[in-house]
């Protein structure tokens, strides 16, 4: 079982290191699921679909959340910023419950 850490964000990978956070292999971006097998985690930030479709292979997720405020938006955050910003990591797990309709 192999831990991925996806994310482009140099402070997001530091985070990870200065808070002791293993992971196996780093990735500046998920292009296909060619190498995840069931049991693997990747952790990050993804679009709720992209998760779903993990999770449908039996790949965990592993969420780094934070609330970012209005006038940090868009810019890059140092490992430092995420830690003031109580950045954690969050397993979830998403189902898709209807293919073809919303509301």
């Amino acid at each position: 079982m192999v831990t991925y850490l996806v994310s482009r964000h140099m402070g997001a990978v530091e985070w990870m290191t200065h808070m002791g956070h293993h992971y196996d292999k780093h990735l500046t971006h998920l292009e296909n699921y060619d190498g995840l097998n069931p049991g693997d985690t990747l952790v990050g930030s993804l679009p709720i679909n992209i998760v779903a479709d993990l999770n449908e292979m039996g790949v965990r997720y592993v969420h780094l959340s934070l609330y970012i405020p209005e006038s940090l938006r868009g810019m890059e955050l140092s490992a430092a910023q995420l830690s003031e910003l109580d950045a954690k990591l969050e397993a979830y797990e998403v189902k898709r419950i209807d293919n073809n309709r919303y509301g």
